[in-house]
């Protein structure tokens, strides 16, 4: 048999955008239940194909045949909605599984997001799916829609309109009725999608996996994501490799911004890489676009369409108004997303005709100071839509382009997203727009690990700081500090140095009193060491001495195995403020050198050691080299968390220092 073409969609693609025959387990005649919804739905946006309502007490239901249960229907089905409540669904996949279904979505919740009983009945549930090579969606699914091909298997009330507009969006949504509010959002102003899933607990399915599908769609041209969490990272990854080749951009709102948890974690890195700024550095690593408000999401695609990721960057834009408080209200916001205005043009006096606002916005588009052009338009847009975005429509250049609307102006806007060039209502979504184009980037190549066997086989002594240096040691980090025996010291140790005290629950060292510094020889080591055991007693294991050392600056660099990700490298303006101001980067484990120099450009507590106006430089080369061996940790999957606290950046040419280390292994917290 010869091999498919490359166009051809894949079964399950077809079993679940393109069903031509679809079973309702659980369909109900009463029009005010919500089961009774899907087959409504169907019929109402025109599905053509064949429909079996499953309902055993019942010949009819809505006017068609029923069925009293799967055996009872000719031939095979593509996909089933099950519409029954939660203690029946188990039964029902199984049937779905002997009956030879491909796809089984399911409505019910109780399952995982429940508690521990829920997530036990959703663990039989994949596994009776599994067995038969049943794929789920779902449980908690609010289905699927395919506008262009006139499938609605939903349940969602945003399907009472009485018309779906068709668009070349797709959306999948973690959040069912999120994904009703989307339509009638992009409805209100004039848009649409073609294709929507309401992904559920994605007990099988999850969102990377559709995503990757529709990246294959041909009636897809952007792929819009609403997200609470990541589930399979890896496949999300290959959906953005696939997706930038393809040309297709990803663009994701994820909730989650508070870090409700991070007090729970074991070091400093772990309370500043949250899950939430960690999906930033996974979103970022894989050239999917993170935007902060909804109407962004609906608003930002016609600027990425069309376009690669933009590479070095100016961060800055050029705004052409014919209102200037307009303007302001963008530059400002601009200014608030870190965005600098190279330049604004108010045009108020020169007049708002085509050819003024068209060669204004000419020269913005090709500007070497800016990497995007805003039009800001003010009354005309309202009154005199042709004329007001004649001269955005007629504007060349390399840049893209973007508008602002400042008056309510309907008919401008559509005439602009009809053209092509996204178009705003509000500041702030062109002001987040115009932040998540700047930090779009392409998807990083696959990075190699390297070999830290040697660093593996350390892991069992690596409880407390003399073990945790020995590991990053051995991935290439510098180490200064050597175990001793304060009553007898080596000879050539060289003073000054830092005591410390070690021991698998010294966490936090300078809290405890383990630390002593500047100390100038033997009988001042041996006495700080008694003194520590006088206060902290039999927690102490041992001792450790390093020369003390100053720098041009001091960072802190982490490491953690973050739960939704995976591995993750911090790095920040070091010592005990850390927390505080929270200047920190992150990025996904490992990172190259090149990586790692672009992590130290982006801290700005770090701005002495760049030579901040005239300061003498640290050695940042050595930094990089630093914290990309740091971050090797990624290859060791029992490491959870790990910490350099701080890192001691010494002049240029004259290397870094490790002042203290942390690792810790096992569960996460």
């Amino acid at each position: 048999m010869p091999a498919p073409s490359p166009l051809a969609p894949s079964p399950l693609a077809s079993a679940l955008f393109s069903p031509r025959r679809i079973a309702l387990i659980g369909a109900s005649a009463d029009p005010v239940r919500i089961p009774a919804r899907a087959q409504r739905y169907l019929r109402r946006h025109g599905f053509a194909g064949e429909l079996f309502p499953i309902n055993p007490r019942a010949e009819t239901v809505q006017g068609e045949r029923a069925y009293p249960s799967l055996d009872a229907v000719p031939g095979t089905v593509d996909l089933a909605y099950i519409l029954l409540g939660t203690q029946h669904v188990e039964a029902a996949v199984a049937d779905c599984a002997a009956h030879g279904v491909q796809v089984a979505m399911v409505l019910a919740d109780g399952f995982a997001e429940s508690g521990p009983d829920g997530a036990a009945r959703q663990t039989r549930l994949l596994a009776v799916a599994r067995d038969a090579g049943v794929r789920l969606l779902g449980p908690n699914s609010m289905g699927i829609i395919n506008v262009p091909a006139s499938i609605a298997c939903s349940v969602n009330a945003a399907l009472e309109a009485e018309n779906l507009p068709a668009g070349r969006w797709s959306l999948v949504s973690q959040s069912g009725s999120v994904m009703g509010t989307l339509v009638s959002r992009a409805a209100a102003r004039g848009a649409g999608f073609a294709k929507l899933v309401g992904m559920g607990n994605e007990a099988d399915l999850t969102a990377g996996e559709i995503a990757r599908l529709l990246v294959d769609d041909p009636n897809t041209d952007a792929i819009l994501l609403f997200l609470e969490t990541i589930r399979r990272p890896d496949l999300f990854a290959d959906a953005a490799r696939a997706a930038h080749a393809a040309g297709k951009p990803i663009v994701v709102y994820k909730l989650g911004r508070s870090e409700a948890g991070a007090k729970l974690a074991a070091t400093h890195t772990g309370a500043m890489a949250g899950s939430d700024a960690a999906a930033d550095a996974f979103f970022r690593a894989h050239g999917i676009v993170r935007v902060d408000l909804i109407e962004t999401l609906l608003e930002v695609p016609p600027l990425l369409l069309g376009r690669k990721p933009p590479t070095a960057p100016q961060r800055a834009v050029r705004v052409v108004t014919t209102t200037g408080g307009g303007g302001a209200m963008v530059v400002d916001r601009l200014g608030l997303a870190g965005i600098a205005t190279a330049h604004m043009l108010d045009t108020t006096l020169a007049g708002m005709g085509k050819e003024t606002i068209a060669a204004a916005l000419s020269e913005a588009r090709a500007a070497p100071d800016a990497d995007l052009a805003i039009a800001v338009i003010g009354s005309s847009a309202q009154f005199r839509p042709q004329d007001a975005v004649a001269g955005v429509l007629a504007a060349t250049g390399p840049h893209p382009i973007c508008a602002f609307l400042v008056p309510h102006a309907e008919a401008s806007l559509r005439l602009l997203t009809e053209a092509g060039i996204a178009a705003f209502r509000n500041p702030e979504p062109c002001a987040d727009a115009a932040r998540a184009y700047l930090d779009w980037r392409a998807p990083r190549p696959v990075p190699d690990v390297g070999d830290a066997a040697g660093a593996a086989a350390l892991l069992g002594a690596a409880d407390d700081e003399p073990g945790a240096r020995a590991v990053f040691a051995a991935l290439g980090v510098a180490n200064t500090a050597r175990a001793i025996d304060p009553a007898a010291p080596p000879a050539d140790l060289a003073y000054p140095v830092a005591l410390k005290a070690a021991g698998a629950t010294l966490a936090h060292k300078t809290e405890m009193g383990a630390v002593a510094l500047n100390i100038a020889g033997p009988g001042e080591l041996a006495a700080a060491a008694a003194s520590m055991r006088a206060r902290i007693g039999a927690a102490i294991t041992g001792f450790i001495a390093q020369p003390m050392a100053s720098g041009v600056a001091e960072a802190i660099l982490g490491y953690r195995r973050d739960p939704m990700v995976g591995p993750v490298v911090l790095l920040g303006a070091g010592g005990v403020l850390a927390e505080v101001y929270r200047d920190v980067v992150l990025r996904l484990a490992p990172v190259s050198d090149a990586e790692a120099l672009e992590m130290i450009a982006a801290v700005k507590g770090l701005a002495p050691a760049r030579g901040y106006r005239g300061l003498p430089k640290g050695d940042l080369a050595a930094l990089a080299r630093t914290i990309a061996a740091f971050s090797r940790l990624a290859a060791l999957d029992d490491v959870t968390e790990a910490e350099i606290n701080p890192v001691i950046v010494r002049p240029e040419g004259q290397g870094v220092v490790m002042a203290d280390a942390l690792l810790r292994t096992g569960s996460m917290p």
